[in-house]
């Protein structure tokens, strides 16, 4: 999406959607790529899959923080 049409969608100031667009891309969990004066983020989904993978590890089979069951009925 264009950072406009997040910002809009979202809500948010451009100085405070700048703010976290930079913290998701220094964590690689948005691509930028710059068409003239537009700025174009995307979800890197190779990298939001394994930080869920972690998060569903850590979460729910070593803390037992929620059941997995849950987490499938909030996914359908």
């Amino acid at each position: 999406m264009v950072v406009g049409d997040i910002g809009e969608e979202l809500g948010i100031s451009a100085s405070t959607l700048s703010h976290h667009l930079e913290k998701l891309k220094s964590e690689r969990l948005v691509k930028v790529r710059r068409e003239g004066t537009y700025l174009w983020y995307s979800a890197d989904a190779e990298v939001l899959q394994d930080l869920l993978g972690f998060l569903y590890a850590e979460c729910c089979t070593r803390n037992k923080a929620i059941e997995p069951q849950a987490i499938m009925r909030l996914c359908k």
